[in-house]
């Protein structure tokens, strides 16, 4: 006699047995869907949920082996997505690693990187001469100052 599903539930609270029996999640009790990728550069050993201001949105902070603190900061709107891709992109370009490395390449180190802005990177736009500063800014259709004030304000949410 087979029992009804919320007998053997109680049986099994987990639900293991039951998701294997019922062939969903392709077996296994508890699966996660994979949206982003992103590869920091060291082993994460711990990660949380924090607000770091009262208000403020929450953000996913991170910490490393070797003493690195990170987070990552869910975008509100589309157009902050896109006009931090598209800084990033062209970053890349005009402000390559002193190692000489492609920075895609080590971001993309195991998996490609997929739907996240390196906030690293793009912080590294004051860093850059004015001149080309101006060429970033003037791809992005805004000038030097706007792209600062965007950068600050992005900064400014999380912090």
């Amino acid at each position: 006699m087979v029992l009804p599903w919320f007998l053997q539930v109680e049986e099994d609270p987990t639900g293991g047995k039951l998701a294997a029996q019922m062939g969903k999640l392709g077996g296994a009790p508890y699966k996660l869907d994979n949206t982003t990728q992103f590869h920091v550069g060291d082993t994460i050993t711990t990660l949380s949920r924090a607000v770091m201001q009262p208000g403020g949105n929450e953000v996913l902070l991170y910490g490393t082996i070797m003493g690195g603190i990170g987070a990552f900061f869910p975008f509100q709107a589309k157009e902050d997505k896109d006009f931090f891709m598209h800084l990033e992109m062209h970053l890349r370009q005009e402000h390559p690693p002193l190692s000489g490395r492609d920075h895609l390449a080590f971001r993309s180190a195991y998996f490609p990187v997929r739907e996240v802005v390196d906030g690293d990177l793009c912080s590294q736009f004051p860093a850059l001469p004015l001149a080309k500063q101006q060429a970033v800014a003037q791809e992005l259709d805004r000038t030097p100052g706007e792209v600062l004030k965007k950068l600050e304000d992005m900064r400014n949410k999380i912090l």
